[in-house]
């Protein structure tokens, strides 16, 4: 085990690294798609909550390893089909929309729980002093939604870093793919995922304890 984090190790960083950029893009682009399609469903037009609902359904409905493939391989074939013979996706960009796409399905839901639990008179006492819905929706309803959400956007973290190692199959250079890299170079499978899972334990259990903290802070502060 030692001799893999001598001469790897610097790579297992850098992989690490990888994923961590890779699960905060997705996170905060996963944010505005679940705000948009969130508040699309708390919204009054059925309208906006059928697109919301079909949204969260249909992505929720498929695996994530199919979507990741969908985009990486199906939309440059489809493009090249419509005439976009140079269009090209890397794979952290690949990565990105897969899991902004697959998280904001879920950040919609946590939104929409999170809106909902917030008492009706909220929204009535905004109304009745003027403000408009969208207003009294910024203002008023949303900041303390965030309070009740914190806890499930970092659990949603936690989820999301670990699912970045289903893009190991589309060759995105995350801490999965690179401990194929290193099992391939040295044959030991045993300390190469070792190492590996002690890596994602590290920051999963860390990033764990801070949401447990965030969530006993948000329970003092009500």
């Amino acid at each position: 085990m030692s001799f893999i984090v001598q001469t790897y190790g610097t790579m297992l960083l850098k992989a690490l690294g990888q994923t961590l950029l890779l699960t905060l893009l997705s996170l905060v682009f996963a944010m505005i798609i679940g705000m948009i399609f969130g508040l699309m469903n708390v919204g009054k037009s059925r309208l906006f909550n059928f697109i919301g609902t079909i949204y969260v359904d249909a992505v929720r409905g498929v695996p994530l390893i199919v979507l990741a493939y969908f985009i990486y391989f199906g939309v440059p074939t489809g493009m090249k089909a419509l005439g976009a013979a140079d269009f090209r996706l890397t794979a952290l960009q690949a990565g990105t929309i897969a899991l902004s796409m697959n998280c904001g399905a879920y950040m919609a839901e946590i939104i929409r729980a999170g809106i909902e639990s917030v008492d009706r008179g909220q929204m009535e006492a905004g109304r009745s002093l003027g403000l408009s819905y969208g207003a009294t929706m910024a203002l008023i309803v949303v900041p303390q939604a965030i309070r009740t959400m914190i806890p499930s956007i970092i659990n949603q973290f936690i989820i999301t870093l670990k699912d970045t190692s289903i893009l190991s199959v589309i060759g995105f250079p995350e801490l999965t793919n690179t401990g194929k890299t290193i099992m391939g170079n040295t044959f030991k499978s045993l300390e190469t995922w070792a190492i590996i899972g002690i890596m994602y334990m590290v920051v999963i259990v860390t990033l764990s304890k801070v949401a447990k903290q965030v969530e006993r802070r948000v329970n003092r502060g009500r």
